[in-house]
């Protein structure tokens, strides 16, 4: 049985808001929060490039902080062991190409994904590293709710689920926002949704814990990450077409009691 997993990037793959991160690390941060509530996010980091190259920030200054990102080791051994066992890996995310691609290029795990669903990036004739909408949302709305308007990750997951080949395949989707609820939504029956718990999708699904027909299999940092992924890729493996064994129960109410291009074929 082939197995498909879907990684968001920020606060699943990393350990933080890439975005958050470098306007942190190089002092912009008051004027992020100022622009925020005039501009959307994807514009508002666009702004802050501009703001960066004027003061002689360069796309090798902007990599070496992103470089420093926290990725938790055991993250890192699950992809490779997931990669290792067949699975098809690919992510969705709203961060941005050069942000991915120099995260994963650094801590040697670009090659064990297939694909990467995110807003477009590119360095101009200036030597600016710019930021496009992975949708075009000044033409027309993708009419999602959930999500920001320049992604639907609902609407990518379903591109993810049309162009995953002929035959039987199984879904296992990582993440911890609210967009990545929107994928959740996509997920049929006999795929897996891996939350990450006390992030905005847990609490989503906390509220409406029957909305989701996948098996939820919440995890907390990156070494439960690890042991909870290779279980369902084991567990699939064993079972085939069988249906798998729910791990969720009521931990909501328990927890409570106790207190580039946009999308990217990745080169080999």
């Amino acid at each position: 049985m082939a197995v498909v997993a879907v990684f968001d990037f920020d606060k699943t793959i990393i350990d933080c808001d890439s975005d958050n991160w470098v306007v942190d690390e190089l002092g912009l941060t008051p004027l992020f929060t100022q622009l925020l509530p005039t501009m959307p996010w994807n514009s508002l980091m666009d702004r802050m490039f501009m703001e960066l190259h004027s003061l002689g920030k360069t796309m090798e200054d902007i990599a070496e902080i992103l470089k420093k990102a926290p990725l938790h080791p055991r993250i890192i051994s699950a992809i490779k062991s997931a990669h290792a066992s067949g699975c098809d890996l690919r992510i969705v995310s709203d961060a941005n190409a050069f942000f991915i691609e120099t995260v994963l290029k650094h801590h040697g795990l670009i090659e064990y994904f297939s694909e990467i669903h995110t807003n477009s990036s590119f360095v101009d004739g200036e030597g600016r590293l710019r930021i496009l909408p992975y949708y075009d949302f000044k033409s027309s709305s993708h009419g999602c709710n959930i999500c920001p308007p320049n992604m639907c990750k609902g609407l990518v997951m379903e591109r993810v689920r049309a162009s995953s080949g002929e035959g039987k395949k199984r879904f296992i989707y990582l993440g911890d926002g609210i967009a990545d609820f929107c994928s959740a939504l996509k997920l049929g029956e006999d795929d897996f949704l891996m939350p990450r718990k006390n992030y905005p999708i847990w609490e989503i699904i906390c509220r409406n814990p029957k909305i989701i027909k996948a098996m939820i299999n919440e995890w907390i940092d990156g070494e439960e990450m690890e042991k909870i992924l290779l279980h369902l890729i084991t567990t699939i493996s064993i079972n085939g077409e069988e249906k798998c064994n729910n791990m969720w129960t009521d931990k909501c109410s328990m927890d409570s009691h106790k207190g580039f291009q946009s999308v990217l074929p990745v080169p080999h």
